[in-house]
Parts: structure tokens; sequence; C-alpha cells
């Protein structure tokens, strides 16, 4: 399953969505992320899964791809329409079983909180999928330049952000490596009570913290030696480029806003 995980991966392509520039793509996601709150009735949610699978191919990732990569996060998703189905206690009852009684309220706020979930991992997985690494760190620092006034060492945030999205699906990996490594020396670490569970995962914790040690150390190595130095001073090979496309994206990301905050209730 953890090879499966598709957020911090970079698929190169020349979709619509590839050929924008980071800072828009940025700008765009952060915006969406509070544009989310806006949904509050079936058809603001309709909208925003609409809204999200337009996004999903102008990107040109296949969905199937997207929907794959989500199995993962849906034990998460799962429990968040748990712990709804079964703490809220609003609206008149749609099942009752004695022990237990399903609320209306309950299923609709499930319903609602996990498609929000759902289109938030959508537009970040899109995010990662379209940009490189490198490109994320250039529009990072960018927008974040005005910060440089206030002494935050901007150019070493970005390139931290950049790096922990990138080493995630690496260590998912290695995880995965490990996992399969551990099963076949006999250990179960999918049968069993729980707290068996819990104590067999305890012995992947110390290879896989060695092994992101050893990358970390070995990247800060290999930058060492090639002589990279960050932050003032520095000169890029590719330069950033607003184009209308990117004026585009983000006047119809307000018009969607508009939108939503039409049709919420």
């Amino acid at each position: 399953m953890m090879e499966k995980m598709i957020f911090g991966r970079y698929i190169p392509g020349n979709s619509y969505v590839h050929t924008l520039d980071p800072r828009s793509k940025l700008v765009f996601v952060f915006a969406f992320i509070i544009i989310v709150f806006l949904a509050n009735n079936a058809v603001t949610y309709a909208l925003l899964l609409a809204f999200t699978l337009l996004v999903v191919l102008l990107s040109r990732i296949r969905l199937y791809f997207l929907i794959n990569g989500l199995k993962p996060v849906i034990l998460l998703l799962v429990f968040t329409f748990l712990i709804h189905i079964l703490f809220t206690r609003e609206g008149d009852v749609i099942l009752d079983l004695g022990f237990l009684k399903i609320y209306e309220e309950g299923l609709k706020q499930g319903i609602f909180i996990s498609i929000r979930f759902l289109v938030l991992v959508f537009m970040t997985s899109i995010l990662t999928l379209t940009t490189s690494p490198i490109s994320i760190t250039d529009g990072i620092e960018v927008l974040l330049n005005p910060l440089k006034k206030v002494k935050l060492p901007v150019h070493e945030l970005a390139l931290m952000m950049s790096i922990a999205l990138r080493f995630i699906p690496t260590l998912m990996d290695e995880t995965d490596k490990i996992m399969k490594a551990q099963m076949a020396r006999g250990s179960d670490l999918s049968a069993g009570p729980v707290k068996d569970r819990i104590k067999a995962v305890v012995p992947l914790l110390v290879p896989l913290f060695v092994s992101a040690f050893k990358r970390a150390e070995d990247l800060a190595t290999a930058m060492e030696v090639r002589g990279y130095r960050g932050g003032e001073g520095r000169t890029r090979y590719r330069q950033l480029k607003w184009d209308w496309k990117d004026s585009l994206c983000l006047a119809t990301l307000v018009l969607f806003a508009v939108l939503l905050f039409i049709y919420r209730s």
C-alpha cells in the first residue's frame, strides 16, 4: 500500500496545469483550502467535486491513478466519517439499532467532511504531481520574499519545505521495503490484537529513522560537495514567468468562490 502513496511525487508532463507558474499553483491551492470551507450544503459540495474533477482533467493525471493513490488515506476518511456518524446527534433518527442511533445530521456531516477532505487531498496531490520540487522551492521563496524584511531565512525555509515534500514518497517506499523485510523474517503486521500490531510496528521505526538520517546526510554531503550556497547572491538557471494562463487560473478560482458564496445556505 505504501508504494501507492502519490503525495509528494512528480510526474513530468505538458498539460495546462503542468505549464502554470508554480506561484499561481501555490496561491491557487492555499486559496482553495480556505474556499473549501464556504461549502455547507449539497449543492456547494457538488460544485466542489465538479471543480476538482475539472482540475484533474486539465492536469491529464489519470483519475484512476489518483484514486489508487488515495488508498493509504482511506482509513483516515473512514475514521472521519464514523466519528461524525457516531457522535453527531442532531436531526431526525434515520436508523435505530438500539445500542446505536444514526442521525440525519450525522450522516450528512460525515459525507460532507469526507468530501472536503477528499478534494483537499486531490488538490494538494495535483500540485506536487504537476510541479517539480525545484519549481516548488522557487515559487515558495518568491512568495515569501517580503518576509526577508523581518530577517526570516526565506530560502532555507522554502528549501526545507520542498525537500520534505520530495522525501514523503521516498520514506513511504522505504517503509514498505522494511515492512516486507520484517514480514519475510516472520513478523506478522496485519493480524492479531491491536496491542500486538503496535508492538510489531516498533521494530520498523529504528531502521526507518536510520535510513532517513542516512539519506539526509547523503543529501547534505552532495549539496556541500557541489558547492551549494543558498540565500543572497544565488542565481537561477530557470526563471519564473507569470503568464496570462496564471491570471486566468486565479480569476477562475475567484469566480468559483463567488459561486460557492451565492449557493451556500
